[in-house]
């Protein structure tokens, strides 16, 4: 590691001998933190971020909409105070639940049970969710929904924030949310 040098040029001035002043040479200490600092840096690895892939279409006028197949698309509405409504099929048919945002998951896990089932566990006809926060919902609650989604393996999901029908906005209303 370090060596400690002593010059041995120490001349005696009136009967006492000159200390000589030690010299330390730390070349082997530097030398051994570098290695260590790119052993370390060699070794550990970044954390990645970990970001949910949201694509959004350009313009539903540059797109042909195919209308989504009602025994497995489900609708979950955000709202206010933490609330979601959520349905499964088209709205004229919708029966739909009013829940917290943390009772979701149960709702998401029954409804793709349900539609395996519907479908005799045909792994082309996946659940396809569609997410509309509304005005009044919080970034958290669509976080969260979007979070439910990567953990529920959704395969596909769509969000829509313009396109509200009267009967959805109506249900929002009379609910306060």
């Amino acid at each position: 590691m370090a060596t400690l040098n002593e010059s041995q040029s120490g001349k005696a001035a009136k009967g006492k001998t000159k200390k000589p002043t030690p010299r330390v040479d730390l070349t082997a200490m530097v030398d051994l933190m570098f290695l260590l600092t790119t052993f370390f840096m060699l070794t550990t690895t970044l954390s990645r971020l970990n970001a949910a892939d949201i694509a959004k279409p350009v313009n539903e006028h540059d797109i042909d909409l195919a209308p989504f197949p009602e025994s497995r698309t489900m609708t979950i509405v955000l709202g206010k105070d933490n609330k979601v409504v959520s349905y499964i099929g088209t709205i004229e048919k919708a029966n739909m639940k009013m829940m917290p945002v943390a009772d979701l998951q149960k709702e998401i896990l029954a409804n793709k049970l349900l539609v395996a089932a519907t479908h005799q566990h045909n792994p082309s006809k996946h659940m396809i969710v569609i997410i509309k926060p509304g005005k009044t919902a919080r970034f958290q609650n669509f976080v969260d929904v979007v979070d439910e989604m990567k953990i529920a393996d959704i395969k596909s999901y769509s969000i829509d924030d313009e396109h509200f029908d009267d009967k959805e906005l109506l249900f929002m209303k009379n609910n306060r949310l």
